[in-house]
């Protein structure tokens, strides 16, 4: 019997029994995944101070439901600083991470919209499929896209750094831009996919002299916006979140180079970097606000119907921001 006892222990038996055995401390950044026993439905389970990515009721990312979108006329324009700064492209093992240097004299800030505060920009997160039809965290009426880039920052007003404001009220501000293939991509995003060869495997980083995060946002005014959490542990709840109702651009050849990057190291490469995407959690009654006016003129129709690329863009109407398939 005793030969078959890892089989009764259960598979949490196994993955407990695998860090008793571990020579060094466990590093808990270490064992999350997007898949498997370490995977998002197991977050809280892993670590206790992770409880928050189970038992959360303000969790992200969401489904956008246009139906329930909330016009408020009381928002503002989004402002994002425009002068370029460094940092540094790393393969984290979990994502792509671009983060900006700790010595950069003039910080990039983010003011304006939903926001009480100025926030300071801290890092970007790029999360995609391993095919087209997955890859963004958030969805539109379960329409998913093939990326998404979160723009994250610091309530620099409140809080001394990133690490102090995850913890705390208003904390931490994340900008979504949903990405769609297009034969031609934003431009600043080339400055990420032209280095992808330089950081193939988990681990490997290399600088970024000037990044324009500005240049990074599609040409509208519009988003949605609600309140939410990080969508990696510990899931903290005090994220602002801001999704533009445009789309930028990605080609099929530079998510090609983005499904080529792997997990691990050169030696034990493990699987493929892509699919690191958390699905929608429940909304739990929280509003999902919009500065998009739904009212219509009666001889220009909608006021608004922000383009979300060649075949498929939200329109706006009394319902709300609707995602129609074009059909000239």
């Amino acid at each position: 019997m005793a030969a078959h006892r890892p089989v009764f222990l259960g598979i949490w038996g196994v993955f407990v029994l695998a860090l008793i055995q571990e020579s060094k401390p466990v590093v808990w950044e270490e064992w999350w995944t997007y898949d498997g026993i370490s995977g998002p439905a197991f977050w809280g389970l892993i670590n206790p101070e992770w409880s928050l990515c189970n038992k959360g009721r303000r969790q992200s990312p969401v489904n956008l439901e246009p139906q329930r979108l909330l016009f408020d006329p009381n928002l503002q324009t989004l402002h994002v600083d425009k002068h370029k700064i460094g940092g540094v492209l790393t393969n984290t093992g979990h994502s792509v991470v671009f983060t900006v240097d700790n010595d950069t004299r003039q910080p990039v800030n983010i003011s304006g919209g939903p926001l009480s505060y100025r926030y300071q920009f801290h890092e970007i997160h790029l999360h995609y499929g391993l095919d087209d039809k997955h890859g963004s965290e958030h969805t539109v009426d379960g329409y998913s896209f093939p990326a998404e880039i979160q723009i994250f920052g610091f309530n620099s007003h409140l809080y001394n750094n990133f690490s102090d404001a995850l913890h705390r009220a208003q904390g931490i501000v994340a900008v979504s831009l949903l990405l769609q293939v297009g034969d031609l991509s934003n431009p600043e995003l080339r400055v990420f996919t032209e280095h992808l060869d330089k950081i193939t495997y988990g681990g490997q980083s290399m600088p970024i002299k000037r990044f324009g995060v500005k240049e990074l946002l599609p040409e509208t005014t519009h988003y949605m916006t609600y309140d939410g959490s990080t969508t990696m542990p510990a899931c903290h709840e005090t994220t602002t979140w801001i999704i533009f109702n445009k789309p930028i651009y990605i080609t099929k050849q530079q998510l090609k180079g983005l499904r080529e990057l792997k997990q691990g190291d050169k030696r034990h490469p493990k699987a493929p970097l892509g699919n690191n995407f958390r699905l929608p959690q429940p909304l739990h009654h929280r509003p999902v606000r919009t500065n998009i006016d739904f009212s219509t003129d009666a001889n220009k129709g909608p006021k608004n119907c922000p383009t979300m690329n060649r075949d498929i863009y939200y329109k706006a109407g009394s319902k709300g921001v609707i995602i129609t398939e074009k059909t000239e």
